[in-house]
């Protein structure tokens, strides 16, 4: 079992940005990858970054270029750093663990993040 806490979310101005956090307990030890989902009212949960133990990195499109994904594996924490953050990135922000391909999620209760001036 992994238990994992997001923090860091919140209220940002168009073109500002945020840095959120996610801790890992339990099981930590064979996480292998971990990263951040998000969520908009009324679609569904999409990737936003994902990085592997080794610091394999993936990220989806629409944030190449702004948001930055790391990992400090000694305290079981992810971390992404939103920059030049736009009204269309607002979404409730989940972390997320594996243990390996095909193996089970874990999700945190999710941050909420919003842009709006």
């Amino acid at each position: 079992q992994v238990q994992l806490v997001e923090s860091g979310g919140g209220l940002v101005q168009p073109g500002g940005s945020l840095r959120l956090s996610c801790s890992a307990s339990g099981s930590i030890f064979t996480i292998y990858t971990m990263g951040w989902y998000c969520q908009a009212p009324g679609k569904q949960r999409e990737l936003v970054a994902t990085i592997s133990r080794g610091g394999r990195t993936t990220y989806a499109d629409s944030v190449k270029g702004r948001f930055t994904i790391s990992r400090d594996n000694a305290k079981s924490k992810v971390y992404l750093q939103m920059n030049s953050l736009k009204p269309e990135d607002a979404a409730v922000y989940y972390c997320y663990a594996d243990h390996g391909i095909g193996t089970r999620a874990y999700w945190g209760q999710g941050t909420q993040v919003t842009v709006s001036s």
